[in-house]
């Protein structure tokens, strides 16, 4: 099968480098376009966390508005940094003679997934798995396992790396980012 539009659903996390690897290697063998993805969530990836409405109650109103407007300044930050991150992504891919775009929302990572495969109409959405398990899984919820189950089109899940050489991966790409 060939596939000429490849989301590519990108997070924070441990699988984004050999994800990001596989999607182009994918690209250059069908010459398809790729759709690089990240979403923004409510809990954040890096421990930004929207505060909790009765938490707030408790606090001064201006305690309360100090810790919001640090949420909103956080937010920003995390939002700024990944879309950093999606257009040094997108560059590279550009120099290696392929297409690529970028998007960033904010909401449900696999309902973000799922309805921009729809509306972009992917022929592939390829998504990273942390390789959480029973309870693990059932707290923390498995975006791959909900895009395998509800997608409009074919789903690859690329596994978290297991061997050393990710964390050189890494460190390469926030060497790109930084």
């Amino acid at each position: 099968m060939m596939f000429s539009k490849i989301l590519v659903a990108l997070d924070q996390g441990d699988t984004c480098v050999p994800l990001f690897r596989e999607a182009v290697k994918l690209a250059q063998v069908t010459g398809a376009g790729l759709m690089l993805l990240s979403v923004i969530t409510p809990q954040g990836e890096e421990g930004l966390t929207i505060p909790v409405s009765s938490g707030l109650a408790h606090c001064s109103p201006s305690a309360s508005e100090a810790i919001w407007e640090a949420y909103q300044k956080n937010l920003r930050g995390y939002e700024e940094q990944a879309l950093k991150r999606l257009r040094s992504l997108s560059e590279e891919v550009a120099s290696l003679g392929l297409q690529a775009e970028f998007t960033q929302s904010f909401g449900s990572p696999e309902r973000v997934i799922c309805d921009l495969a729809r509306t972009w109409s992917a022929d592939l959405i390829m998504v990273g798995s942390h390789q959480r398990t029973g309870l693990s899984e059932w707290v923390m919820g498995s975006v791959s396992n909900y895009v395998l189950h509800h997608a409009p089109c074919s789903v690859l899940v690329i596994n978290r790396p297991t061997r050393p050489q990710a964390t050189v991966e890494t460190a390469e790409l926030a060497a790109v980012e930084g």
